[in-house]
């Protein structure tokens, strides 16, 4: 029987070789008809024996390119319209589906294997790719995803790429990055004054012997420049250190391959299948004890950020020389945007000896992703290139929201019909060069989306520079609460939408009271939220000065715990610090300049000066995660030790948790000599016994309360609390949730936020 269907797919289906796989199937099962681009969706229609239809729609579903995300099949039976052949038509330019562009992706295997193979006319071109990988977001300029509109349209196809572009059965057949030595981009070495000193792959090689002498150097990749040098020449990198501004945060490394990195750390076979997937992120790995590795890559930490190469240029660089570990970190002195365009270079010469550069615009920035995983669930800690720009379908009509997120670890995310596209992360929006990075990006993604905003989503925060932004803008404001924020996203992350309890462990986060919050015990969902509990608020004198330095948020605590004997404790553990601590003692007495804390973030800052780990914090949340490191390391005797802390009732604001006791117990194992680890491990243990006893009391409370709990919050990407508190709440028969594809910390936020934003517009709708 003869038979024609429409199909409608929508997904991540363009710029992944997906027409020549529609092309394929239909020559396959000897079928006639047409597939098409149109923005956001491949319009495919398809006739022939019934039988062979349903065999190509069924291949359709299972067996789609690797790079292929299908969202959606729509199949409608049409009349057969006697089409002769099957044939690919021209993309269509109009459309309002959502657009789904490809995230960048590293070099495929096939494309690697041409790369090393002398007699390929590819061999050793530095630009190599195919439908299946290379540069896709960071040179999309406009929609639909083809050439005229990425900054590849500058670079002519000679006759021979132009045949492989058209020819259906060719695997770079509408590859729109398609290049070859004849018609491609340039690579250029250039010393630091801009002299040309080599090009193409002789610049790689000479770049090659220049990191092994000992120089730092900079490398424009796919979605902006890096930092690299040798990662076993130690003063190098304390060089790099300096230029950067980077004293104490861990830098990332780049390995030759696989079996590279196992000889320095240890890794699982869910780990190895991160490093070399089409992502290829930074993949967070606990060193062995015998590694050669300078110990300042990643200062006071037993583990090490490693990524495998993912462009033609790493390959190379490891190829043709000696070279098995870069240090491979952002171009950009700290707390900066990325660098990534031409008229950069007048900051790459303050920090590299020489740069190499190419002429393949880059048209949005976008960082290396950074994973750690627990056995085999993945928690990212930096959304960024590899899983940006995919949308997350949601029930939500989130349509014409912009969430704009926080201030911390930025993202933002707009609502084109029932999908969420969260930006790539953006960092810390403390400067006016972040602020108007940040700007840039959300302009883009609004063009790129055709989003016609009416209404923002903002943190609560009065001070964040998110909140100044949005009130430069055309759209109704909608003011969302930091917790409830990562409370929602956590939901949302896991399809949760019924009211549910949620600890939301956090550095800091503007509270409803004008405190700052923290350590929260909420119940809700996206309509509202109760809290709780919560953690008992301590004084921080000098506010954000305290936060960067532990040793006064500590000296606030115990002044304010333990009035008669605090000062003298103090004095002890911080002698050096003496004349400062009478000063702290007169702020915290008279509320000069001391807000009021309860954030978990800032227990651990205290707990890491008191155990003398870290007084003064160069990175945010080092003094939490160094405390912490000292749980993976492999000499640590372990107790089963938990401290004692109070959980009082606090009238109406609910059940309040006192650390106290605790903390003064810590303080007597300190002065008492104790293991320090051993302390630590008390500690975290006490953690998990209060956050778990905390939901226990509040469930006995209110026995009608729902019993599945989300766990967000910054200080959940310490893996022993995010491990240990869902282990034990699941033993007592809870059903707990932690996130999968959006970050736990700030990054995360915004994706909570359009969710909250979404549900009080329809309640004022209704």
């Amino acid at each position: 029987m003869y038979t024609a269907l429409r199909i409608t797919v929508t997904g991540r289906i363009q710029g992944v070789g997906f027409r020549p796989f529609v092309y394929s199937l239909a020559k396959k099962h000897e079928l006639n008809g047409t597939v098409q681009n149109i923005v956001g969706s491949v319009r495919i229609v398809v006739e022939g024996e019934e039988e062979n239809v349903e065999r190509m729609v069924s291949e359709l579903k299972t067996s789609q390119p690797s790079l292929a995300k299908i969202d959606e099949v729509c199949i409608k039976g049409v009349a057969p319209k006697g089409y002769e052949e099957f044939t690919i038509l021209p993309s269509e330019k109009s459309g309002d589906t959502l657009p789904w562009i490809s995230a960048d992706a590293a070099l495929c295997k096939d494309c690697l294997k041409e790369l090393m193979a002398s007699d390929n006319r590819r061999y050793h071109h530095p630009f190599i790719n195919c439908t299946q990988c290379g540069p896709r977001y960071s040179i999309v300029k406009g929609l639909p995803y083809d050439r005229p509109k990425t900054t590849m349209n500058k670079f002519i196809m000679c006759p021979d790429c132009q045949k492989e572009y058209e020819n259906p059965m060719d695997r770079r057949h509408h590859a729109q990055p398609i290049c070859c030595p004849n018609c491609g981009p340039d690579v250029t070495l250039l010393d630091k004054n801009g002299v040309v000193l080599a090009e193409n792959i002789e610049a790689i090689s000479v770049i090659a012997q220049l990191i092994q002498k000992g120089n730092i150097v900079g490398i424009k990749g796919i979605g902006g420049y890096h930092l690299a040098c040798d990662a076993f020449q130690e003063m190098v990198i304390e060089e790099l250190r300096n230029r950067k501004r980077r004293p104490q945060r861990p830098l990332a490394i780049m390995v030759k391959s696989v079996e590279t990195a196992r000889k320095y750390c240890h890794i699982s076979d869910h780990e190895s299948t991160f490093l070399t997937g089409t992502e290829s992120p930074i993949v967070i790995l606990q060193r062995k004890i015998d590694c050669p590795l300078p110990i300042n890559i990643s200062p006071g930490l037993s583990t090490i950020g490693m990524m495998l190469p993912y462009t033609p240029v790493h390959h190379l660089m490891f190829e043709i020389s000696n070279l098995e570990c870069l240090v491979m970190t952002s171009a950009n002195p700290s707390g900066l945007p990325m660098l990534f365009k031409e008229e950069d270079f007048h900051h790459l010469q303050e920090l590299c000896d020489y740069v190499l550069v190419h002429n393949r615009e880059i048209f949005m920035p976008i960082d290396d992703s950074v994973v750690q995983l627990d056995k085999e669930s993945p928690f990212i800690l930096r959304r960024a290139r590899g899983f940006v720009p995919d949308p997350m379908k949601t029930t939500s009509n989130v349509d014409r929201i912009i969430s704009l997120g926080g201030n911390q670890k930025n993202t933002f995310a707009l609502g084109k019909h029932n999908h969420i596209m969260l930006s790539p992360h953006i960092g810390d929006l403390d400067n006016e060069e972040m602020i108007f990075s940040y700007e840039k990006q959300l302009l883009h993604f609004k063009e790129w989306l055709s989003v016609e905003e009416d209404y923002f989503a903002i943190d609560k925060h009065p001070l964040y520079a998110t909140t100044a932004f949005a009130k430069k803008l055309n759209g109704q404001v909608i003011p969302i609460q930091h917790h409830h924020a990562h409370h929602v996203s956590c939901m949302e992350d896991n399809g949760l939408s019924e009211t549910c309890l949620g600890i939301i462990l956090d550095g800091t986060g503007y509270g409803e009271d004008g405190h700052i919050w923290g350590y929260e015990f909420l119940y809700g969902n996206a309509e509202s939220f109760e809290r709780l509990g919560h953690l008992k608020y301590t004084p921080l004198p000098g506010g954000e000065r305290a936060v960067k330095e532990p040793w006064r948020n500590a000296v606030g605590m115990l002044l304010h715990y333990f009035p008669n004997e605090g000062k003298e404790w103090a004095s002890r553990l911080f002698p050096e610090k003496l004349q400062d601590i009478t000063v702290l003692e007169k702020m915290v007495k008279n509320q000069i300049n001391t807000p009021w804390a309860g954030t978990c973030g800032r227990l651990f800052d205290s707990i890491s000066a008191i155990l003398g780990i870290c007084l003064t914090s160069t990175y945010e949340g080092e003094a939490a995660i160094k405390l912490s490191d000292y749980l993976n390391r492999d000499e640590v005797e372990y107790s089963e030790k938990i401290y004692p802390f109070h959980i009082k009732e606090e009238g109406d604001n609910g059940l309040q948790l006192d650390f106290s006791p605790m903390i003064q117990q810590i303080i007597q194992d300190r002065f008492a000599n104790q293991p320090i680890a051993a302390i630590i491990h008390a500690f975290h243990r006490t953690i998990v016994s209060s956050c778990v006893q905390m939901i226990q009391v509040l469930v006995e409370k209110r026995p009608d309360i729902n019993r599945t709990v989300v766990l967000s919050g910054g200080s959940f990407q310490n893996l022993f609390l995010a491990i240990e508190v869902q282990r034990h709440l699941q033993q007592q028969g809870f059903n707990v949730y932690t996130h999968k594809n959006v970050p736990c910390h700030d990054g995360g936020i915004s994706y909570g936020q359009i969710i909250i934003a979404s549900h009080i517009i329809q309640n004022k709708r209704r």
